[in-house]
């Protein structure tokens, strides 16, 4: 729905908004309806009588009544629909409730309920949001991107909607990514939504489920590849470039060569980053700090097998050499440092089939020669952990159950505390369940997770599960980038942005054996992740000018609170 861009500013600030909006066209409007709140001089200015139950409830009424709705369901996938409904018809109250009760409903309108959205999505869709384009649209991209918004979209989260989580290629599905992580943003970064984009480059599918049922929704054609693919990208950024210059722009779920190459070629164009490879790399690497101020020992000495290596086991493994080499490793000390295990097991120079991605990851012939491994293609995770004995393990594989008994049981062999990051979403394609690693590691191992997961009782001691949750970093990230008017957003930034998150664990925290903070503080933590990256941005010479005050006064200024303001009317001209 077009609007006013003064209203929109208006309602972001907490100003009384003119609108010349009146009935039942007022009620229609997400951005604008209060539902039972409007109070009675705005049901006879916009003439609401008559429309809505006598009652005028207050915020707090609503909400109270929208927690009965949603928890009188009992299927999450049911909860997220009666969310997504709730968002449809009125965007203040919903994300008032999201910001309340992050605890309850970031699993609910994000993993691991959104992946079962995604699969389902042409059978539960009611009300279409964001930008859809199909390679049948390439040659009039800025012509859609203003039909989408007419307002300066200042955020757009966009997905090709092939690797997502860890279910695959997904179709027209992957579009409750980027809805997901949007309303993330306002919610926890208090990004407006009217400034933001969902966009679904939506290049067909090679899932054939999806192209044989008769209800699904996406492009029916088989995905687009090659120079086309690239060349459509291409159209995509120059139409975002032209219409929202002043927009960041987040890359979601694209197929690990498609991310990097996509990653590579925009980064120094625009600000832009890809949230799976450098979000997920800030977010573990906070986790590592944090386990390291438990274990006392410095990052430069550890020795992290990453088993996966997609776009966040590379972006992990990228941003832990690169925070090495801050702490005074020397390159080739930060590349021992990390070994590496895809679906064909270990990661070495000589092994047939590894491309350039993963190649800067692979264990050289001399350290093989030292570590007595045989002449074989495949070491698997057990004889690697054998040899190695490495201090940090991290899991980005999507394969449920890989991180066995036995190869957990043997990295505690030579571990006095291991570091085990089981990551993969949703919580079916853990690699290995907390409960089962604390058990094997005999409670002394530490855990974090990419799911939720409840505490660990092992003995008379309980293990809470931290998050290893990318909204601890991309809306701060996201927020930072804005106020900053960054041109663009280097990986120096991520950095800040993981040792701010890692900053935030208190001592009450690691006592129990949490490496992350609670999810409800999301709100404090994404304002000192903007107000950090912001400031590191001004001192690297990328962002604006300003003093430390005026940079928090502007990340104060551009969180939005999710409240109903004063409308005044005024006719239509």
């Amino acid at each position: 729905m077009q609007r006013d861009p003064a209203v929109i500013e208006s309602v972001r600030h907490g100003r009384p908004a003119t609108i010349s909006q009146r009935g039942h066209d007022l009620l229609a409007d997400p951005c604008l309806n209060k539902d039972a709140g409007f109070p009675a001089d705005e049901r006879d200015a916009f003439g609401l009588h008559g429309l809505l139950p006598p009652h005028v409830a207050s915020i707090e009424e609503q909400l109270a009544l929208e927690l009965e709705h949603v928890r009188r369901k009992q299927d999450p996938l049911e909860r997220y629909i009666g969310l997504a409904a709730l968002q449809d018809r009125n965007e203040t109250l919903f994300y008032r409730l999201l910001t309340a009760r992050l605890e309850e409903f970031l699993p609910i309108v994000y993993t691991p309920t959104v992946g079962r959205a995604c699969q389902e999505y042409s059978h539960i869709l009611r009300r279409p949001r964001g930008l859809w384009l199909t390679p049948d649209d390439r040659d009039r991209i800025p012509e859609l991107l203003r039909n989408a918004s007419d307002q300066d979209v200042r955020l757009l989260v966009v997905t090709d909607n092939e690797r997502i989580l860890g279910l695959g290629d997904l179709g027209a599905g992957g579009m409750a990514i980027p809805v997901g992580k949007l309303s993330l943003y306002s919610a926890a970064a208090g990004i407006h939504p009217g400034l933001t984009l969902p966009v679904s480059l939506d290049v067909g599918t090679d899932r054939q489920a999806l192209l044989d049922d008769p209800l699904y929704l996406g492009h029916r054609a088989p995905r687009l590849r090659g120079e086309s693919y690239d060349a459509f990208v291409e159209r995509f950024v120059d139409g975002v470039r032209a219409v929202f210059p002043r927009a960041v722009l987040q890359w979601e779920d694209f197929k690990r060569g498609n991310a990097l190459r996509i990653l590579e070629r925009y980064r120094d164009r625009l600000p832009t980053f890809n949230d799976d490879v450098q979000g997920t790399g800030a977010v573990v690497l906070a986790g590592v700090v944090s386990a390291l101020k438990v274990v006392h020992e410095p990052l430069g000495r550890q020795r992290i097998v990453f088993v996966g290596a997609g776009g966040a086991g590379i972006g992990i493994a990228r941003m832990m050499r690169l925070a090495m080499e801050r702490d005074g490793a020397s390159p080739a000390e930060a590349r021992a440092a990390a070994t590496m295990l895809d679906s064909q097991g270990l990661i070495f120079e000589g092994r047939a089939g590894v491309d350039a991605d993963k190649a800067e990851f692979a264990l050289p012939r001399a350290r093989m020669a030292e570590l007595d491994f045989p002449a074989a293609d495949f070491h698997g995770l057990q004889a690697v952990i054998a040899r190695l004995h490495p201090t940090v393990l991290i899991g980005t594989t999507g394969a449920p159950g890989c991180f066995t008994e036995s190869a957990i049981r043997e990295m505690a062999r030579h571990v006095r505390v291991p570091l085990v990051f089981p990551l993969s979403n949703p919580t079916s394609s853990c690699e290995a369940a907390p409960d089962d690693v604390i058990a094997w590691t005999e409670g002394r191992a530490l855990v974090a997770t990419g799911s939720p997961f409840e505490p660990v009782r092992f003995g008379s001691r309980y293990h809470v599960i931290g998050q290893a949750n990318n909204a601890f970093i991309f809306p701060g990230m996201g927020l930072g980038a804005i106020v900053a008017e960054v041109p663009v957003i280097p990986d120096d930034l991520f950095l800040v942005a993981a040792e701010t998150l890692a900053g935030t664990v208190t001592h009450g925290r690691l006592n129990e054996r949490a490496l992350y903070p609670p999810i409800g503080q999301l709100r404090t933590i994404s304002r000192r992740i903007a107000i950090a990256t912001a400031r590191a941005a001004r001192d690297l010479g990328i962002g604006r000018a300003l003093a430390d005050d005026e940079l928090e006064a502007a990340v104060d200024q551009a969180m939005w609170w999710p409240a109903y303001v004063p409308y005044r009317y005024r006719p239509a001209a």
